[in-house]
């Protein structure tokens, strides 16, 4: 259940650098910052409106402080020491309506950029599920599933905050940050030097924290995985079953604990991280006003004019440009961090399919459904070392429309395998599968797919009714149609004496059924399908007596005028197949009918004698 302990099975450190190996296409995650900018690209013009409202709320933010100064030397204290209340009535209104306008810009301004945020993070999501549904089987088997589920969730979730406000932060700080120094050139150059001077000094402070913040983020992701792996894991019915059969419930909450405490840590170092730096930040920049009254003093001790309404709107400015200055350096510190999760999610877009349709891919013959040929074919698994033995060696035959082929032989000969090549699951070695006359490599894999029932050991059906189970193979099929595949199936009396029939929900995986049950809901999905070609993967091995029977009913009228592939563990479900290969160790070494083949006195007669002897 597991797949290892700890940190094994984390698609992050070493394990991408395996899966890089059998995935050599990959490029690294590089041109990272342009790559995040071609996200946004379908939404240039809310973008161009946004900058537009963050410039025009920058530069209004600029007047209120130059009003302050025109209030208090001319409004409060003129040279004629009576205050001129009609000047000051009118710079006080001229305020009022600057923030008001402000703030109503301000909240479009929020609109625009959270509409595009989310809109890219939720296209940004689409496209990694997209993406991760076009990889090849051999994937999913090396990957967890919680591993997947964490990059679909936290780590695009983790950047969702970056690109809802990154834009109007940057830009709008940036200009106010500009503006404000602009206004203070003007009142002062004098204090403006010293107000400033250290500033270039945060900025590359501000940068080694970046740096530390994203490594940071990188294992807090990592952690993240693992905690959800090991929520689906052990929290699925599958899971829960497994630890209460062994009493290992204790053994998964500490495993749990395990992480959650490396998680905790993690967290908190992440958001410490850059504490201490903004904390100086912040004393610097409430030490200036003090030292500003002090160059002030200075300057008018040595002669140079300043009024006290320049020193009111001198320090009014800078502290206005404190926030901006403080935002820009956490969202530098943000995009820095956020970098970290955006290569995690490239990483996984930059992994190619190794399976995909080729250019000019056609779609099946229609006129020679049902034709099957494996013509000398040899298949190793990709994460098998070159010097391993191949799974399937020089394999051949051929499978006429309508006939009934069955595949026995020991476990670990490679059976299943064969029913994984016909519908291209796995990539052939060598050789070459022919469905329908032609190489499958081109074909197009969804009228490849279209042609091919499979009726696995292991049944999967969805948390959902029984009805939305069956039309997961044809959307728009009818009640009556659901009927009539339910009866050849030989289950829909049984779907009937449900309180809710076709309604029932079947709990996850279809725990709420029986072996058998979930079988034939399997099975009559299939022929609501109607594909030419039905391969049956040992569909009965894991029922009982009576189960097995009633199934096998069951797949004996859905075989009937289609192409049938059985493989098949128990022989006496396959005694009636028009033709019987024998599969040992990747190779067929024998074929022909049940008489023949028990005639021939081999490998087939051995395997029949024991299970045989074993029943007896």
């Amino acid at each position: 259940m597991r797949g290892g302990h700890g940190r094994g099975g984390r698609l992050g450190s070493a394990d991408v650098s395996s899966q890089r190996a059998q995935n050599a296409t990959a490029p690294r995650v590089e041109h990272l910052l342009g790559r995040i900018g071609e996200l946004f690209r379908p939404y240039r013009a809310k973008l161009t409106l946004t900058i537009i409202l963050v410039l025009i709320s920058a530069g209004l933010s600029v007047l209120p402080p130059l009003l302050t100064r025109e209030a208090f030397d001319v409004g409060l204290f003129p040279p004629s020491r009576t205050p001129n209340v009609p000047v000051l009535l009118a710079l006080v209104g001229g305020m009022i309506g600057l923030w008001v306008t402000s703030a109503g810009l301000g909240v479009w301004q929020t609109y625009l950029t959270a509409t595009v945020g989310n809109n890219v993070m939720g296209r940004l999501r689409i496209r990694l599920f997209s993406h991760l549904q076009s990889m090849e089987l051999a994937f999913f088997t090396k990957t967890k599933t919680g591993i997947i589920q964490s990059r679909l969730q936290n780590d695009v979730g983790g950047v969702a905050d970056v690109l809802s406000n990154t834009i109007s932060s940057v830009i709008g700080n940036t200009v106010t940050v500009l503006a404000a120094l602009v206004s203070m050139i003007v009142l002062s150059w004098q204090m403006t030097i010293v107000a400033v001077i250290l500033l270039p000094v945060l900025v590359l402070a501000q940068r080694r924290v970046g740096q530390v913040r994203a490594r940071i983020a990188t294992k807090t992701q990592e952690s993240l995985s693992d905690m959800t792996a090991i929520t689906q894991e052990t929290l699925s019915v599958s899971g829960i079953l497994l630890a209460k059969s062994f009493n290992q419930q204790p053994t998964e909450i500490a495993r749990y604990q395990a992480e959650n405490r490396t998680q905790i840590a993690l967290q908190v170092r992440q958001q410490m991280s850059g504490q201490w730096f903004f904390a100086m930040v912040g004393i610097f920049l409430s030490v200036i006003p003090a030292v500003i009254y002090l160059v002030a003093a200075w300057l008018i001790t040595h002669d140079v004019a300043v009024t006290a309404g320049t020193i009111v709107a001198f320090t009014t400015v800078q502290s206005r440009l404190t926030f901006p200055l403080l935002g820009l350096l956490r969202v530098a510190l943000d995009l820095q961090t956020s970098q970290a999760l955006f290569a995690r999610i490239f990483e996984y877009l930059d992994l190619h399919p190794a399976i995909a349709d080729r250019p000019g891919a056609h779609d099946v013959d229609p006129t020679r459904l049902g034709e099957v040929e494996f013509d000398d074919v040899t298949f190793r698994y990709p994460d098998a070392g070159a010097d391993s033995p191949a799974t399937l060696q020089s394999v051949s035959f051929t499978i006429d429309p309508g006939q009934y082929a069955a595949f026995v032989g020991p476990s670990g000969a490679g059976k299943t395998t064969i029913s994984y090549l016909l519908p291209r699951f796995h990539e052939v070695t060598g050789g070459a599968v022919r469905f329908a006359g032609t190489d499958i490599r081109e074909l197009r894999q969804e009228s490849l797919i279209d042609n091919i029932g499979i009726v696995s050991q292991e049944t999967y059906l969805f948390h959902a009714t029984i009805a939305e189970n069956l039309r997961y193979a044809k959307p728009g099929a009818t009640d009556a149609e659901l009927e009539v595949a339910a009866r050849a199936a030989n289950i829909h009396d049984t779907i009937m004496s449900f309180p809710d029939g076709y309604g029932t929900v079947v709990g996850e995986r279809g725990y709420r059924l029986s072996g058998g049950e979930k079988q034939r809901v399997a099975i009559a999905r299939v022929l609501l399908k109607d594909p030419a070609v039905l391969i049956l993967d040992e569909a009965t091995s894991a029922l009982d007596t009576i189960s097995e029977r009633i199934v096998q009913s069951a797949l004996d009228e859905a075989s009937r005028g289609r192409t049938t592939i059985a493989i098949a563990h128990r022989l006496s479900t396959v005694i009636g197949a028009d033709v019987i290969f024998v599969v040992v160790a990747g190779r067929i070494v024998e074929s022909g009918s049940h008489a023949e083949l028990l005639a021939r006195g081999g490998e087939y007669s051995r395997l029949f004698a024991e299970q045989a002897g074993t029943l007896a």
